[in-house]
């Protein structure tokens, strides 16, 4: 880990102040790639895509046509792997048509048989480590203004409330628990939406040792505008090879397996997926239902104890080479299940902040549905309210949950649109929802 720190220092200002622009390449050995390389990716696009400019080669590849990829072309029309086919006047050597020879057909095979990786050029394992460092979210500042402000659209207990800001801050891990349907995972998604409007810059692909390793996920990532971009400034001028991401908010269920934290590796395209915790640094991962995963959760957590103490993961290539990555994430993990049943004391323990989100009180209740009928578009009215609560909960001894005005209030619309009448609280249509939503277990 303190290699990986020290390697930091040199993306960050003076005073410790974080600053990351990746810088922009001039020439093939700003790269960090061997030439041998970028040719066999150059021809690997080439194979596929058939006719293309200088300008196309250079955008698939996200590096410079000057300087980069005009060199490397020229090393491969002298080694006769590609030709100049046409050219087009006063648009300069970036415009010419290239079209790969039978010899570099022959090369691109062998290439394709190591990988078929054939996108932007990927950046080295070491570059990403010190970019992850110097945009690290570190502390999230959270104060009771910044925290209301992104559960506003929530109702919860000020105790909750007063959890959940210090647990934000430490920016290590949370552990929800509580009843279903009372906004565990609107919890989560309302702290991702705290580091949303920061963004940092990740690189579509990583090498080690000869290897790619995809990062960039259009599910996972959402592309942010650049600092600098508006007012008509333009972006900064960078290394294209990265993309300009929101801070990544990232789900995970029951569908997470032992092997899905590792590196997955395709034996048809050869080569890795990066996994989730790693396509989440820099933001928040939400393990969501936690328990409910094939894998135990003493096993699961046991997977965690390294990275969430040390900040550092470590990663395993299909050949046994381990290496070591940031481990920059706030990792939530939201259960329906009681702690007891999951983990015992000491493991529990490993997880820093402990939150409840406990079943809403009458008037959190209130508030909840007078808030979703209001959305929604159903009249509200305090005695309908008072007459569900009678006869649906007190009654029949059923726990309030933060989710059943929702469903209630649509439940609501479709029976007054049924019989073309006005959604209203009234006894009749609040009767037939809960009769057709409620089922005694």
């Amino acid at each position: 880990m303190n290699s990986i720190l020290h390697s930091a220092e040199s993306f960050q200002k003076p005073g410790g102040e974080e600053s990351f622009v990746p810088p922009p390449v001039t020439r093939v050995e700003d790269t960090g790639l061997g030439a041998l390389w970028l040719q066999d990716l150059i021809l690997k696009i080439m194979y596929f895509q058939g006719y293309m400019s200088g300008f196309k080669v250079a955008d698939e590849i996200a590096l410079p046509f000057t300087g980069v990829v005009d060199q490397l072309l020229d090393q491969l029309k002298r080694e006769k792997l590609v030709e100049v086919r046409s050219s087009q006047m006063g648009l300069g050597d970036g415009a010419y048509m290239y079209a790969i020879t039978a010899a570099g057909i022959s090369r691109a095979r062998e290439a394709l048989e190591r990988n078929q990786y054939a996108g932007p050029a990927p950046v080295p394992l070491q570059t990403y480590n010190k970019a992850i460092l110097a945009q690290k979210r570190g502390r999230v500042t959270v104060t009771n203004q910044t925290l209301r402000q992104a559960l506003n659209g929530l109702v919860l207990s000020e105790s909750a409330l007063q959890r959940i800001g210090p647990a934000v801050h430490s920016g290590t891990s949370i552990f929800l628990y509580g009843p279903s349907g009372n906004g565990k995972t609107s919890v989560a998604r309302a702290i991702g939406s705290l580091t949303k409007s920061q963004g940092m810059y990740i690189p579509y692909a990583l090498y080690l040792d000869g290897q790619v390793i995809k990062l960039f996920d259009s599910v996972n990532h959402r592309i942010a505008e650049e600092p600098g971009s508006k007012g008509g400034l333009g972006a900064p001028r960078r290394d294209n090879r990265w993309v300009y991401i929101q801070r990544p908010f990232v789900v995970t269920g029951g569908e997470l397996t032992m092997a899905g934290l590792d590196l997955v590796f395709d034996d048809t395209l050869k080569y890795y997926e990066a996994p989730f915790q790693v396509k989440a640094n820099g933001g928040v991962l939400l393990i969501d239902d936690f328990g409910r995963q094939q894998v135990r959760p003493r096993d699961l957590l046991n997977r965690w104890i390294v990275p969430l103490e040390n900040r550092v993961d470590y990663l395993t290539l299909h050949n046994g080479r381990k290496f070591e990555i940031p481990f920059e994430v706030l990792v939530i993990f939201s259960t329906n299940l009681p702690p007891k049943e999951l983990v015992d004391e000491a493991f529990l323990r490993r997880l820093r902040h402990k939150v409840e989100i406990a079943d809403p009180t009458f008037d959190e209740y209130r508030e909840i549905f007078r808030r979703v009928a209001e959305q929604k578009g159903v009249a509200y009215n305090d005695n309908g309210l008072a007459y569900l609560l009678q006869e649906y909960y007190v009654k029949r001894d059923r726990r309030l949950r933060a989710s059943h005005p929702r469903d209630l209030c649509d439940q609501i619309i479709d029976i007054a649109q049924f019989f073309n009448t006005e959604p209203v609280m009234s006894r009749e249509l609040i009767d037939r929802a809960a009769e057709s939503y409620f089922v005694e277990l």
